[in-house]
């Protein structure tokens, strides 16, 4: 039985942060960690003291971890980045709040000499005879050691400390992997054995001028964490939840699988709003594995179209339906997006007008005027570029797509026949098109990947006053004039003038053959492929040589990732392409940034038939982006058999590795591999037991609803695919499968249980 967990974080917004620049501001930044590894990096808000983030990860952790934390510091652009402060949650505290946490937690003050990194090796024993009693300590190596000198290493030494005795070993100059297999003896008196004390091991970097740099230490008997707090430096608000799963084999899930087509009425009924989310996008993932998107979409649709007697109030709530269709737009549109977004969204952001129509907003010291007719003329400008954009995309917009919104407009359109309602089966669309896809692109484009960063105030401002009003295209300009901001009116006759050309856009959208034949079957199989794919330029490091530490041997490459090899050529369209097969993959790593001087740069370790090690060295160009390479390599490798348990970080360089001073280039490796460690996100392999997994807890907590629904055909909502059709019973026979399901559950942590004390027994 697999294990899996799962930890989902979400960075919303900071508050009452301190001003660390000349400016009296700060330009804030969060950095993540699990343990000492760095895994993301928000934006920098600029000159702000309550940034808004709302920036969100999952992290699939299957090796397990000890603590999350989070770092906010202040950028600058001449010298070292501020640290303003930090939160640290262990993994029991987050595991002890069943639904996560939710809340606002101060920052508190970050003590360099407590900031440590790392692992030591050593063996204490006491020491006994008629002469004398001594504490023994064999001091024998350290690795991953925080680097404190320029050079990005340290001169580490150690010292062992009990009561008033102490002893020291030689400094091991630049390394953060040292070696001293030495051994330090402290006399001490029988009288001190009498009284509760600690060994106190200390590692240091040894520094010729000024006062040496504290590396770490270690209290023996416990590992003691503290934290000096003082000052005020404001608040974080976090939403963090930790899952930890026993995934069982494929055929405990498939009663699951085979009854879930006809149970997905009842999965609204015993889900709360707060996982309609979740579980929307489980399902998508399910739906998209067996091919059957389009008819679980025209499922819910249906469903929620049958029982709207207001048409304006259509898709309007939360409903699993609303949530599915955002889901579902987000996993096959997102390249689609990008095409028609990221050229207008560039120019904003490179432009930075000062745009404003709000007179309660705009600078006293401008002429309210000038600002308005200038703000109205560039708002115009960019709102029709969009409006062109998005109305011209009908050919990039994914097939799977255009036919389940072809579904949708049919729905609507058979429910609601009235005259007076002609234009429901527009909004309909354009409701999930517009306002739930492009209009929240526009407003937030970092959270949708169009730009590394947040925009500035002004920028910000901007994209507002835009999403406002391509919302009012979406609804077809059918409220303009009956809210409060009736400063938008400049902007109310191109968005009247556009409703023609998106009723047209709309009925091209749709114009397609949904026959789900072989063109459907043979696009889902290619959209799948598309889910584990990622792509885009990097910097390769050419063959070794003396070019080894200059900034010119990395040479740009555009790379693509499949489930089958990791592959570069010199542009996009280069015809020779040089391949790495993914099977031969036995690590993704990170490389130390004194390897190269650079930063960002990861190693793909492969090995060859012959079982000979080769290593491909490529820099990202940032944190993030590094990150989600690291994560994808690892994705499509990571059942591969021959994964390396370690590594190098450094660089074989003078006839030696730069992490360990180790001479033989075929030593096994200093540091353990991460190979385990994944990001989450809709790149994620289709995992169906996974998947089936999160179904079933979320039934397993909805099991008492369960019990209440009567037995009768639960909905009579007609669709396109028979397997979708409900019918009687559903609710016992899922009770049934939920409880054979506990079942096997509890067999298997027996199991694990007996065998472990097995072991314990007979080792």
């Amino acid at each position: 039985m697999a294990k899996n967990t799962s930890l989902y974080f979400r960075i919303v917004e900071g508050r009452n942060l301190p001003a660390k620049d000349v400016s009296g501001t700060s330009d804030p930044y969060c950095i993540v960690k699990v343990d000492n590894e760095v895994v993301a990096r928000t934006a920098t808000v600029w000159k702000n003291l309550n940034p808004f983030w709302g920036e969100e990860y999952t992290l699939h952790l299957p090796m397990g971890f000890h603590s999350l934390s989070f770092h906010v510091m202040d950028e600058d652009t001449i010298g070292h980045d501020d640290v303003i402060g930090k939160i640290t949650l262990t993994k029991e505290a987050i595991g002890a709040q069943a639904k996560g946490l939710d809340c606002w937690l101060n920052l508190t003050k970050v003590d360099p000499d407590e900031e440590v990194q790392g692992e030591i090796h050593l063996g204490l024993e006491l020491l006994k005879d008629t002469e004398k009693i001594s504490l023994r300590c064999q001091v024998i190596e350290a690795r991953d050691l925080a680097p404190r000198d320029i050079s990005g290493t340290s001169d580490p030494f150690t010292r062992v400390i009990f009561n008033n005795h102490s002893a020291e070993t030689s400094i091991i100059k630049k390394t953060r992997f040292p070696h001293w297999g030495e051994t330090l003896e402290l006399e001490l008196d029988p009288e001190e054995l009498r009284e509760e004390g600690t060994v106190t091991v200390q590692v240091w970097d040894w520094d010729m001028v000024g006062k040496n740099d504290f590396l770490g230490k270690l209290k023996i008997c416990a590992v003691i964490l503290s934290f000096v707090f003082s000052g005020k430096l404001g608040a974080l608000r976090l939403k963090v939840r930790l899952v930890e799963d026993q995934i069982l084999p494929s055929m405990y899930y498939q009663p699951l699988i085979d009854l879930l087509v006809d149970a997905l009425t009842m999965l609204e009924e015993v889900t709360t709003v707060e996982s309609r989310q979740d579980m929307a996008m489980t399902l998508v993932k399910i739906y998209l594995g067996q091919g059957l998107v389009v008819p679980f979409l025209d499922y819910l649709n249906t469903r929620e179209v049958n029982h709207t007697t207001d048409p304006n109030t259509l898709f309007r709530s939360n409903s699993l339906a609303s949530k599915a269709m955002e889901q579902f737009m987000k996993a096959v549109g997102m390249l689609y997006l990008h095409e028609v977004l990221k050229p207008i969204i560039n120019r904003i952001f490179d432009e930075k007008k000062y745009i404003e129509l709000d007179p309660c907003k705009i600078d006293l010291n401008l002429s309210e005027a000038e600002v308005r007719d200038s703000s109205v003329e560039m708002l115009q400008s960019y709102l029709t570029s969009i409006i062109e954009s998005i109305v011209s995309s009908v050919d990039q917009c994914p097939p799977v797509m255009r036919v389940a919104f072809k579904q949708l407009h049919k729905r609507v359109e058979e429910q609601f026949t009235e005259p007076e309602n002609e234009d429901v089966k527009y909004l309909a669309i354009s409701g999930f098109f517009f306002l739930r896809f492009f209009a929240p692109a526009i407003l937030t484009p970092k959270l949708f990947q169009l730009r590394d960063q947040h925009a500035d105030t002004r920028t910000s401002r901007t994209l507002l006053l835009l999403a406002k009003a391509l919302q009012s295209v979406g609804n077809l300009g059918l409220q303009l004039g009956h809210g409060k901001e009736q400063w938008m009116a400049p902007l109310h006759p191109i968005i009247l003038r556009s409703v023609a050309s998106v009723k047209d856009f709309l009925d091209k959208l749709i114009d397609i053959d949904h026959d789900t034949g072989k063109t459907f079957s043979l696009y889902v199989r290619l959209l799948l492929s598309l889910l584990t794919v990622k792509e885009g330029f990097l910097h390769k490091h050419k063959a070794e040589g003396p070019q080894l530490l200059s900034r010119f041997a990395f040479k740009k490459r555009y790379f693509w990732l499949t489930s089958e090899t990791l592959s570069y050529a010199k542009t996009p369209d280069w015809q020779v392409r040089s391949s790495i097969p993914i099977q031969c993959v036995c690590a993704v790593e990170r490389v130390d940034e004194n390897a190269f001087q650079q930063q960002n740069v990861m190693q793909v370790i492969t090995q060859d038939n012959d079982g000979q090690l080769h290593t491909t060295y490529i820099q990202c160009k940032n944190v993030n982006e590094l990150n989600q390479w690291l994560s994808a390599i690892r994705k499509v490798s990571i059942y591969n058999e021959r994964m390396l348990p370690s590594f190098h970080p450094g660089v074989h360089r003078s006839g030696k590795w730069t992490c360990c001073l180790q001479a033989d280039r075929a030593v096994a490796g200093c540091s353990r591999t991460h190979s385990a460690v994944t990001l989450g996100d809709w790149s994620d392999p289709l995992d169906p037991d996974v998947e089936t997994q999160t179904i079933y807890k979320q039934l397993l907590q909805g099991k008492d609803k369960l019990r209440l629904v009567p037995e009768h055909v639960l909905d009579g909502a007609e669709c396109t695919v028979q397997q979708m059709k409900p019918c009687q019973g559903i609710a016992a026979r899922l009770l049934v499968v939920i409880e054979d399901l506990e079942q096997a559950h509890a067999t298997f942590q027996r199991r694990e249980k007996e065998d472990v004390t097995s072991v314990i027994m007979n080792p």
